[in-house]
């Protein structure tokens, strides 16, 4: 015997669903289609290939990607095209670039989405924080007020509002206009 009226949604229980299919690959350590460091793998596919690899930007020392597991919407990093693992091992142009780079992001960031803030940094080294540690990458993370609530506290993961691709779509011609 039902308590639900006819046409009304059944409902087992007063919760909400939060559904994040995507973050299963992450969880289950992502099968990739490429073997490799991703910083190098990602860039020698060639421009045709950087829509589906994320790539916003490319420069002559680096490029522009967004992270496949992003903090925030927009998450994006600044990546040395040579593979090198310590701040001290790029070249000043790298260096340079890779700054200038992560300027231009913030002005596309403002533009696209309306942040109220940024963290930008670099992790050198497993122990600081580097996910990928043997390629040395700078960080942009637009941050919005109320954007830190429970769930990476208690529920150890993030709520993102968009997929990845429709961030690469919205992002790109702010990127190109910066």
């Amino acid at each position: 015997m039902s308590d639900v009226a006819p046409g009304e949604e059944c409902r087992l229980d007063a919760l909400q669903r939060l559904w994040t299919p995507w973050r299963m690959g992450y969880i289950k350590g992502a099968e990739r289609d490429y073997e490799g460091c991703p910083f190098c793998v990602l860039p020698a596919r060639g421009p045709g290939a950087d829509a589906a690899s994320l790539i916003l930007h490319r420069g002559e020392h680096a490029f522009v990607i967004l992270n496949a597991y992003p903090y925030n919407p927009g998450h994006l990093m600044a990546v040395p095209y040579r593979h090198v693992a310590g701040l001290d091992e790029v070249t000043s142009d790298e260096l340079h670039e890779m700054a200038d780079l992560c300027q231009r992001a913030v002005r596309a960031l403002k533009a696209a989405s309306g942040p109220h803030a940024f963290n930008v940094g670099i992790n050198v080294g497993g122990l600081a924080g580097a996910g990928i540690a043997d390629h040395l990458h700078q960080h942009v993370v637009p941050r919005w007020g109320g954007d830190t609530n429970f769930m990476p506290v208690v529920g150890q993961t993030r709520v993102l509002p968009e997929l990845l691709e429709e961030t690469y779509a919205r992002l790109a011609p702010a990127f190109a206009a910066a």
